[in-house]
């Protein structure tokens, strides 16, 4: 099931999510490049989510060192940047499909600001809960699902009778439907099992943790949800 759009008339240009594609996209290809030049395992574990390292930091920085302040604050922009980097064609692909089709919605009730800030904020907060939860995991976290997983959460609690125009690949025929949102709150979660397809060469492993996946997509959504429901 491949979304297409929605029949929700938007009325200002979704500049942030415009943004928010071109950046991971153009990141994607840089990670490309780095995997051609035997340089991409270096980026990853440099930007991505490294939870045993920051929980290293923290206690570091509380137990050890002041100094080591500065190594933390250097580690939690990973919260951050993680959100940009992705581990696999099909991640890629598929986040960025479930964020043009609503995400440019999502922008224009909320607004290109408090827009960003769920993007972010849901990020960031899925971001510390991995880092709790496994403290001592080595392997780099990336990727925006967290993010996008909010902004479906948001979509539904505002627009939960929407209909979405979607493509059903039937072996070589494409048949357009309009299928009701709610069905793709369980086919965003479906298609998670898929995302290593495609994946690139990060050595020394390969990122992404499977045992928080599902876990971390629903509070994501419930994120999203929430955060729709306090704006005016």
């Amino acid at each position: 099931m491949i979304p297409i759009s929605d029949r929700i008339q938007i009325t200002s240009k979704p500049i942030i999510n415009y943004w928010l594609i071109g950046i991971n996209i153009a990141i994607f290809f840089w990670e490309l490049q780095l995997e051609l030049s035997g340089a991409l395992g270096s980026f990853v574990n440099n930007w991505g989510i490294i939870p045993a390292q920051i929980t290293a930091a923290i206690h570091n920085a509380i137990f050890i060192n002041s100094a080591a302040w500065v190594v933390l604050a250097w580690r939690s922009l990973s919260l951050i940047s993680a959100l940009f980097i992705h581990a696999s064609f099909s991640q890629i692909l598929g986040n960025l499909i479930f964020l043009w089709v609503f995400g440019k919605t999502v922008e224009n009730f909320l607004g290109h600001r408090r827009y960003l800030g769920l993007y972010l904020s849901a990020g960031i907060l899925t971001g510390i809960i991995q880092v709790i939860a496994e403290p001592t995991l080595t392997v780099p976290l990336v990727g925006a699902n967290s993010a996008i997983a909010a902004i479906l959460g948001a979509y539904y609690i505002k627009f939960p009778q929407a209909k979405v125009y979607s493509v059903l690949p039937l072996l070589l025929i494409y048949i357009p439907t309009e299928i009701p949102v709610i069905f793709y709150l369980f086919w965003w979660f479906t298609q998670q099992v898929f995302y290593g397809i495609g994946s690139l060469n990060i050595p020394p492993s390969r990122a992404n943790s499977p045992s928080l996946a599902y876990g971390l997509q629903i509070v994501a959504g419930v994120i999203g949800a929430a955060y729709i429901k306090i704006q005016k």
